[in-house]
């Protein structure tokens, strides 16, 4: 095994990497995994004490990390992000944008119909996915045409591919973020440079604070309906695990996909290419 090709194709040591969300559970879940392969990481999150806790656990671990409170629709806390991130590493080379989610007042239910679903819960689930992928780009984008070269990965959802019932709005919004994705690739390249790669992964199902409400029963802790139809329709035959999205991560952030641009890489145990028949 040459063990040193391998790290020139996928290492990511000594990157300046900012997750966005990286207090929840997926993104969490990839800060420490970058760290434990070399990488320093700002870990933002609107909650101060879950980006204390995920940098804590990667300082622990002998990585660098720094915790910062910022929210995606507040651009003013990205930029302090973006300052504070360039005073502890000296640089920004990439940006995971994770934050998002979505709302229990804009998914349709029996006693919640699509057409009495709030304006303002709509368009929160769509700021929080859509608008606070822009801003972020915005923010951390800017550092990398500086400097002609970065990264970025957006993270969209199988959603955007296959839209599911009940979830209108996050269904849209994640959407959004995979047409921004194109988007902004052909924008960084054409304006700015083509050493800098905008791509997504599109994640299936995975259980995280977000939607635990809508697949596992509260009291049992057994799938409900809808999400025994989502294990059902998985090839796999099961929710995936954190770690099984850090792969496609590292692969994207890496030297090893310099080639890919404008991309969502799906990781859903055979989801999409599941008819139902």
């Amino acid at each position: 095994m040459d063990w040193q090709y391998l790290g020139e194709l996928f290492g990511v040591e000594g990157l300046s990497i900012v997750i966005t969300g990286g207090g929840g559970i997926l993104c969490g879940t990839m800060a420490r995994a970058l760290a434990r392969l070399g990488a320093r990481v700002s870990v933002l999150d609107c909650r101060g004490d879950a980006a204390d806790a995920v940098a804590g656990d990667i300082r622990a671990a002998g990585g660098e990390a720094i915790a910062l409170e910022a929210d995606v629709l507040a651009k003013e806390t990205l930029e302090r992000a973006a300052e504070r991130t360039l005073q502890e590493y000296g640089s920004l080379d990439a940006l995971i944008c994770g934050a998002g989610g979505n709302r229990s007042m804009a998914t349709t239910t029996p006693e919640l119909s699509f057409f009495d679903i709030p304006v303002e819960a709509f368009r929160a689930v769509l700021d929080l996915n859509f608008v606070g992928t822009v801003l972020s780009a915005q923010v951390f984008g800017r550092h990398m045409a500086e400097r002609d070269r970065g990264s970025i990965v957006n993270i969209a959802s199988i959603n955007a591919i296959r839209p599911l019932t009940r979830i209108p709005a996050y269904s849209a919004g994640k959407a959004a973020v995979v047409n921004l994705t194109q988007w902004l690739a052909v924008h960084m390249s054409q304006h700015y440079s083509p050493a800098i790669r905008i791509n997504a992964i599109a994640p299936g199902f995975f259980l995280t604070d977000q939607n635990r409400f809508l697949l596992t029963d509260e009291h049992t802790g057994r799938a409900t309906p809808r999400g025994q139809t989502i294990i059902d329709h998985t090839p796999m035959g099961r929710y995936g695990e954190p770690d099984e999205l850090i792969a496609a991560v590292v692969w994207l952030l890496s030297p090893g996909a310099r080639f890919v641009h404008g991309a969502t890489i799906t990781v859903d145990g055979g989801f999409s290419a599941f008819s139902g028949v």
